[in-house]
Order: C-alpha cells, then sequence, then structure tokens
C-alpha cells in the first residue's frame, strides 16, 4: 500500500491540509460513503507516525470492514473513489482561491436560473472585485473577459435588454489576454531555444507583433512587458531593451503573479549573464542590482530561491568586493534554498567567500571531500581547489588532486569539449607556473602571452 498512488499523494500533505481534506470528505454534499474517511484516516495516521512497516491492503480491509473477508474488487473501487475525492478537493481548494472565477460562476448560475433579482447585486460585486484586484497579468483580463460574457449572457436573456450591451468590454478583455498569454508563451519558446533546438510551429505571432508595435499598449502592463521581452529577446544587442524592461518590471511587478514577476526578473539576470560571458563587466553590478532587488521585493515563489543565481550571486558580489554582503547574504538566505540543494550550496558558497578572504586552509576543508551533483558547480569547486592548494604551496596535495581532476574531465563524456579544454589549459599552466624560478620575468612573460592567446581560441 505504501508504493500506491494514493498513498503516494497523501504524503504531501501538511497537518493542516489533511484537517481539511477530513472535512471534505466527511461533508455529505461531496461523500455520503463513510468508510471513505476511515480509509483516509488510517492511512494518515501511517503517514504521521512515520511507520516504516508495511500497510497492507488486508489491515485497512479489517479495519473498515471487521465482519467482511478482503475483497480486491471493492478495495480498488474503495482506492479509486478516494482518489477521485482528493482531486476534486485539490480542485476546490484552487476554486476557493479564486474570488474572480468564483465571481463569475455565479453569474453564470444567475443567469442559467434567470434569478433576475440578484443580477444587479452580483454583476456589481464582480466588477468591485475586478477594481481591487492589483495584478493584471493575462488571468485578469480572461476573468474581466467572463464575468462581462456572463453579464452579456443574462441581457439576452431579456432580464436587461433595455441596457447597452457590453460587447465592447468582452472583445477588449479577450483580446487583451489574447496578446499577453501569447506573449507570455512565445518568450518561454524563446527563452528554451537558447538551450534546446526545438522547432515550433506557432501561428500569428508575426501578425500579433506587428499589431502591437502599431498600436499602443501602454496602459497594458502585462502586453508592454512581454513585448519588452520579446525585443530583449530577438534583439539582445540592443542593451536598451534591457533597461527599459527593467524600468517596467520594477514599477509594474505587484500587477504580476510572483511566479510570472521572477521569471520577469530572472530574464534580465539571463541577460546580465549573457553579457558578462561576452566580456562586458559593467553587467557585473547590473546583475547584483536586480538580484538585490528580487529580495528587497521578497520576489520568491513558494519562498525559495534558485541555487544556481544563489551561486552567481555570492561569485559577482566576490568580484565587485562586496565580500561582507556575501557572507550575510550566505547566512540569512541558505534556508531559502530548496533542502536536497542546501548542505552543498552553502558549503562550495562559504568556500568562494574564504577564497576571497585568502583563507585558503577553510577553502580546503570545505571542498576536499564534497562531490556537488551539478558538473558545473563540481568543475568549479575542482578548480577552486586547486588554487588553494597552488595558494599554500602544498605541492604533492595540489598534483594529487590535478591528476585526479584530469581524469574526472576524461571520464564525463557530457562534459562539453570547450570547458573541457578550459579546465585542461588551466591546469597546464598551474604545472608550468609550480616549475617556475623566481623572478624569472620572461618565462611569466610567455606564459601570460600563451594564455591570451588560448583565449582567442
Amino acid at each position: 500500500m505504501i508504493d500506491s498512488k494514493l498513498y503516494a499523494v497523501l504524503t504531501h500533505f501538511d497537518k493542516i491540509e489533511q484537517n481539511r481534506l477530513r472535512k471534505y470528505v466527511r461533508s455529505p454534499y461531496f461523500n455520503i460513503n463513510e468508510n471513505l474517511m476511515s480509509f483516509l484516516d488510517i492511512i494518515f495516521s501511517h503517514i504521521n507516525k512515520n511507520k516504516l512497516t508495511e500497510l497492507t491492503k488486508e489491515f485497512i480491509w479489517a479495519d473498515m470492514f471487521p465482519n467482511e473477508a478482503y475483497n480486491d474488487v471493492r478495495f480498488r473501487k474503495a482506492t479509486s473513489d478516494l482518489l477521485k475525492l482528493i482531486e476534486n478537493f485539490l480542485a476546490q481548494e484552487e476554486y476557493e482561491k479564486d474570488n474572480l472565477q468564483k465571481a463569475s460562476y455565479l453569474l453564470n448560475g444567475i443567469g442559467n436560473k434567470k434569478l433576475e433579482k440578484l443580477h444587479n447585486s452580483a454583476i456589481k460585486a464582480g466588477r468591485d472585485l475586478i477594481k481591487q484586484q492589483h495584478e493584471r497579468t493575462s488571468k485578469f483580463y480572461y476573468s474581466q473577459y467572463l464575468i462581462e460574457k456572463s453579464y452579456y449572457s443574462m441581457s439576452e436573456e431579456g432580464l436587461r435588454r433595455s441596457e447597452k450591451i457590453n460587447v465592447e468590454d468582452i472583445i477588449n478583455n479577450l483580446d487583451h489576454f489574447y496578446l499577453a498569454e501569447k506573449l507570455k508563451w512565445y518568450n518561454t519558446v524563446l527563452s528554451q531555444k537558447n538551450l534546446i533546438s526545438h522547432e515550433y510551429q506557432l501561428l500569428f505571432m508575426e501578425e500579433i507583433i506587428q499589431h502591437i508595435e502599431k498600436y499602443n499598449y501602454d496602459n497594458i502592463p502585462a502586453v508592454l512587458i512581454y513585448h519588452t521581452l520579446y525585443l530583449l529577446q530577438t534583439q539582445s544587442e540592443v542593451e536598451q531593451h534591457y533597461f527599459d524592461l527593467k524600468k517596467l518590471i520594477s514599477q509594474y511587478w505587484r500587477q504580476f503573479s510572483i511566479s510570472e514577476a521572477e521569471d520577469i526578473f530572472y530574464s534580465l539576470l539571463n541577460y546580465c549573464i549573457k553579457k558578462l560571458n561576452q566580456g562586458n563587466s559593467f553587467f557585473l553590478q547590473e546583475f547584483l542590482d536586480v538580484y538585490k532587488e528580487i529580495l528587497q521585493k521578497n520576489i520568491l515563489p513558494n519562498d525559495t530561491l534558485n541555487p544556481w543565481n544563489f551561486k552567481n550571486a555570492v561569485q559577482i558580489a566576490l568580484r565587485l568586493g562586496e565580500i561582507e554582503w556575501a557572507e550575510k547574504f550566505i547566512r540569512d538566505y541558505n534556508e531559502k534554498l530548496p533542502t536536497e540543494f542546501r548542505e552543498k550550496a552553502v558549503s562550495f558558497n562559504s568556500a568562494l567567500v574564504y577564497f576571497y578572504q585568502k583563507k585558503y586552509k577553510k577553502v580546503i576543508e570545505k571542498l576536499q571531500f564534497v562531490d556537488y551533483d551539478d558538473i558545473g558547480i563540481n568543475l568549479n569547486a575542482k578548480s577552486i581547489l586547486i588554487s588553494a592548494y597552488y595558494e599554500l604551496d602544498e605541492d604533492n596535495a595540489l598534483l594529487a588532486v590535478m591528476d585526479t581532476f584530469k581524469t574526472y574531465l576524461y571520464r564525463h563524456k557530457d562534459i562539453p569539449e570547450n570547458r573541457r579544454i578550459s579546465y585542461l589549459n588551466f591546469m597546464k599552466y598551474v604545472r608550468k607556473l609550480l616549475k617556475l624560478n623566481a623572478g624569472d620575468k620572461k618565462e611569466i612573460d610567455n606564459i601570460k602571452k600563451e594564455i591570451e592567446d588560448d583565449r582567442k581560441i
């Protein structure tokens, strides 16, 4: 039973959610099968007590039906019914969170029953709710479209035939939803193409872009911002698009959901990284400024930080000389990293700080016996470890680590060839430095020239 879909789903419910689900299953409006409540209690009891012993179907059946022999067909039916109840509960929970959708459904219900006496108050409540919304995402315009469409349907039924019909409001909200949503997903495709080569057949994108550039959508932040993000991705050489997007999202971020605002801010971070990879050091400070703004505005879906941007923030802060900020950042925000990444992320980023503080023995303590799941971080960690041994003049340990690292580079075939060559060259020059006679300026100049020549390849 522990390996079943039902059990696995219920392990994701915390104590508060468990209680809400119990109330839902107990409600005769949603469920009239009392045995399913017992079924649910048995599983939650097993989960909450962290029992490692097997929870058998027979044990659950005996508790639910003490005077009946086990019947596998009926047990599987009960499992299916309870799982369906849980799915309905999850849908209900989402429905309860969305007041705009509820207002739309209410208007549909009033229209279907032709309840004219409820019409005025319901449409006023729906429109007032729209005015109270801070978010102006595509979803906002879709909800407004549904409310206006419901109002129109009621008018068509003869409840308010004397009023001016609201078709213009219906169409405008539908257009705003469509344009913003289409642009948002198109930007997702463009972003993915930077990582993976996939072809998509997307209708009307050229026409939509031409339309938006012809007409003024400054009063629709979702369309304006997603169009600017489109420009940033398709005309990345024009840096003004970055600054335009940065200004717009800083001004309108409250009109987006936290997850959408994060995506847009992270697009700015990705652009900064791209520019840094091209050698434009101006974007070091830009990256850190944007990242600090994300923290200051608490734009953290599920109160969680991306571990790779966490690392980038520490590295860039250190390159800018903000060592104290990097230390405080690791200390204050490490608990917002996903649990499965936290321990190793803290060890790696702390080692980075120690390296910039020239505390090389502490660097070795942090990195010596740790292998990271992410190959990129692992490569970075090995190179820092080599540098720490070099600074401490621990030549034997340094040579041993480099031999191990060289084997690692050749063994892992998924390391991009250009990165493999880069790290092999790094170790080649470390070996040359080890053989260098102190004060041999000519040889130092030769090594510098070789490094510059390698960078040009």
